[in-house]
């Protein structure tokens, strides 16, 4: 089915089940890493989502499961794979399925945010695979449920955005339940000093790949900025939707999770089908959100940077920044929603005067600049914006920013602070203090 190809080394099952989900040629880290794994070795991978990754390790330790076939000891699971967040976690357990589904290996997807009846039942049931967020997986070890001393091939996924999301702590007390021969998988989109260090201690020999896009990611995707204060922006989001129909799956990005639910009910005022994803939702909630939008159900998402790693929606348009992130890194993030697998895509960010600096940054980190472009005509604007058109655009002319909006020529007459402002103290440092810039 498979001859002169990696796939061809795989169980016939597995063949099948991949010839089904229409791959015939591997990615150029499947046809690096599955080789290596399929022979034991340990592995290093760093590669951005979208590559294939899944697939890469996934298949290599289905076929060691349906090849070495031991008897099932309930919560004794022999693949362990974790996951940063829920939505990754579902995404691979939903893989997994697909590539083992002529082979009956049970396997149980756990994380936190909903009931642990399902998982303990599908845990219960002889689950082989187990594929866990680092929480929810601890809570079921101290409850005496799952026990990892039978653990053969362990992956950790997206390591890069565990250590940001603080379970470094978790992830290596799981790591001192497994057993000392076993397989380690280890891959990072990034290899910062602190991942390399964990990476170090997980595996041992280990294959080393790198795959680097054919083309970056941020070359492939059409970038604009739009200079707009905060009042206008959901007018311009509302006219950019209807402007381009062509978009028929957009992803909307804020930074607050009250401003995603704001934007959502705009939208939905102004007929747009949307749903919004962030940790306020339930995990039932997140799931039909995201499963609506990958059905083409509702024509946008909106999210907070939550959903900007990790997740592998098909065919996303575009990708809109309603606010710029407050860490640079998650720009590169969120706007690789578009343009995956090779494709290309459009990112579109609204910047206020306030955020001009963050562009700044953004263009550093890339090595290239965002092209400046006016809002669209059809905005409506909101009372705060009206008569701000004139004054803008001498902004956009003026500074030195390459599009405009510095300290330069074209700056308006400083306004005076009301008394009891915020002198002295930025939007980020209130935020800060009050806790609320969680996504």
């Amino acid at each position: 089915m498979f001859e002169g190809n990696i796939f061809g080394r795989l169980d016939q099952k597995l063949q099948h089940a991949v010839a089904d989900a229409g791959y015939s040629e591997p990615t150029p880290i499947q046809a690096k890493a599955i080789p290596a794994l399929l022979d034991g070795r340990d592995l290093i991978g760093c590669a951005q989502t979208g590559t294939g990754k899944t697939a890469a390790f996934m298949l290599p330790i289905l076929n060691r499961l349906v090849r070495e076939r031991k008897a099932r000891r309930i919560g004794h699971p022999r693949a362990l794979i974790l996951s940063p967040t829920r939505e990754l976690a579902a995404q691979t357990a939903r893989n997994a399925e697909i590539y083992s589904k002529y082979c009956n290996l049970p396997l149980a997807c756990v994380f936190g945010g909903v009931s642990q009846y399902g998982q303990v039942k599908d845990i219960k049931k002889g689950a082989e695979t187990i594929v866990a967020c680092p929480g929810r997986l601890i809570d079921l070890m101290t409850q005496g449920i799952v026990f990892l001393e039978s653990v053969e091939c362990f992956v950790l996924d997206e390591a890069d955005r565990m250590l940001d999301m603080g379970f470094l702590p978790d992830i290596k007390r799981i790591m001192s339940k497994l057993p000392v021969r076993r397989q380690s998988l280890f891959f990072s989109a990034t290899m910062p000093p602190a991942v390399r260090k964990l990476a170090g201690e997980l595996v041992r020999d280990p294959v080393e790949i790198t795959i680097a896009p054919e083309k970056p990611a941020v070359e492939q995707i059409d970038q604009m900025a739009i200079f707009a204060e905060k009042p206008c922006k959901d007018a311009i989001l509302i006219a950019l939707l209807a402007e381009h129909p062509e978009w028929t799956k957009v992803m909307v990005f804020a930074k607050m999770r009250h401003g995603a639910d704001r934007i959502v009910k705009k939208l939905l005022r102004a007929g747009t089908a949307c749903a919004a994803i962030h940790s306020d939702k339930t995990q039932n909630q997140r799931t039909r959100a995201l499963e609506a939008f990958r059905r083409g159900e509702n024509r946008v998402l909106v999210a907070t940077d939550i959903a900007s790693r990790g997740i592998d929606v098909p065919d996303v348009s575009c990708v809109i920044n309603m606010d710029l992130p407050l860490e640079t890194e998650n720009y590169i993030h969120r706007i690789g929603r578009t343009a995956r697998a090779g494709g290309s895509g459009t990112a579109v960010s609204l910047v206020s005067n306030e955020e001009k600096h963050m562009l700044k940054a953004v263009e550093r980190l890339m090595k290239k600049s965002v092209r400046v472009v006016p809002a669209p005509k059809t905005a409506v604007p909101a009372p705060a914006c009206q008569g701000a058109g004139a004054d803008g655009a001498k902004r956009q002319q003026g500074g030195n920013h390459p599009a405009g909006g510095g300290r330069g020529k074209g700056r308006g007459p400083r306004q005076k602070r009301k008394r009891g402002s915020n002198l002295g103290f930025r939007q980020s440092d209130f935020r800060r203090k009050n806790g609320n810039g969680l996504p």
